[in-house]
């Protein structure tokens, strides 16, 4: 089985590419574990996996300098239903529009709208960790309780049209999607990869998910 990491010039590939390394060590079945920028290697992954860090415009621009990876993952992620992990950013471009920089539009995939945290009250980016509250059960958070502590760095959010898709919030000075998801795909605010054991059994869990 192979997995891709999505390389299109945004995200701290290194330390996602270890911690699904590390996952993918004690995974049952072998897994590959690649990062890349060719639609080809993208559109024949069994998972694949849209990382972010930087502004909603700058990643959406990276991913369209990419020729033919829009296309690829449609094919792959929309098409034919495989898997899809986005983290921070890189969840937020399944979104409709983003509000960050202008308004632009993203892949789609959930309808919603990213917009800035409110920084009446508290410090923007919201930089730590935060209590994962789970809202719906789903096979990432195989072995989850509620409070599980994860690693947010952001200062925009998913507002997601449809509730039913947000499956997990946290608290910043209001409800923030914490991981959201439909079908075979989902995303999250925080990072797994930065979240120690609790990031661990997530990106276990992801590779381990058979929608």
């Amino acid at each position: 089985m192979t997995v891709v990491i999505v390389d299109y010039g945004s995200g701290n590939l290194r330390s996602a590419a270890k911690a699904f390394e590390k996952a993918s060590a004690e995974s049952k079945e072998e897994v590959q574990v690649l990062v890349s920028a060719r639609a080809d290697e993208i559109a024949n992954a069994a998972h694949i996996v849209l990382p972010g860090v930087g502004s909603f415009a700058d990643c959406l621009a990276g991913l369209d300098n990419l020729p033919g990876v829009r296309a690829a993952l449609h094919e792959a992620v929309i098409a034919s239903g495989r898997p899809f992990l986005g983290i921070c950013v890189g969840m937020q471009l399944m979104a409709t529009i983003g509000h960050e920089n202008g308004e632009h539009f993203g892949l789609g995939w959930i309808k919603g709208e990213v917009v800035a945290l409110s920084q009446e009250k508290l410090k923007v980016p919201h930089m730590g960790w935060n209590e994962l509250m789970i809202r719906s059960r789903h096979p990432v958070f195989d072995g989850f309780g509620n409070g599980e502590n994860v690693y947010f760095v952001h200062s925009y959010h998913l507002r997601c049209k449809d509730e039913r898709e947000m499956l997990a919030e946290t608290e910043y000075g209001t409800s923030i999607c914490a991981v959201v998801g439909r079908d075979n795909m989902v995303g999250t605010q925080f990072h797994p990869e930065k979240s120690q054991s609790v990031g661990l059994q997530f990106i276990s869990n992801f590779l381990a998910w058979r929608p």
